[in-house]
This record gives C-alpha cells, structure tokens and sequence, in this order.
C-alpha cells in the first residue's frame, strides 16, 4: 500500500477515509517520533483534541498515549499537543 503524505493534512484525512472505506486500514506511523510529529502537526491543523483526531481515525487513544510516553511525551491539553 503506498501512503500519501501532503502538507495538508485534509487530503491525508481524505485519503485516510476512502482507505477504510474500501476496508483497507491505514497504519499509523511505527517510528514514536515521527508518530509525534504526525500527531502534532494533525492536532495543530485539524482536531480540537486527541479525542477528536482519534474518534476520527478510529485509534484508541491509550495506544497513541503509550507509543509516545516510551519515549518521553505526553498530551498536554491546554496546548492540544504532546510535549
């Protein structure tokens, strides 16, 4: 499966939904840093809250909180983000 990546992530998002659509699943990234940045940069420019971003992509949240606390960050709600 070959992954699209745009600076905006709406065509992400776009093409995150026809993937799960069709049934494919899109995995998010495996690497906890680039894991940080992906989710940071899809909280910055498109959720309100990990809530939010989850429920849309269908991850549970424990899972995104636990990749990213191996490696030292945690959600921070006033700033929407991990640090």
């Amino acid at each position: 499966m070959h992954m699209i990546y745009h600076r905006g992530s709406a065509l992400l998002r776009s093409y995150i939904r026809i993937c799960f659509v069709k049934g494919v699943i899109m995995s998010l990234p495996n690497d906890p840093i680039i894991l940080f940045s992906y989710i940071n940069t899809l909280l910055r420019d498109e959720y309100s809250s990990l809530d939010e971003l989850c429920k849309s992509l269908c991850v549970p949240k424990e899972q995104i909180e636990e990749k990213l606390a191996s490696v030292g960050f945690a959600y921070d709600t006033n700033s929407n983000s991990f640090k």
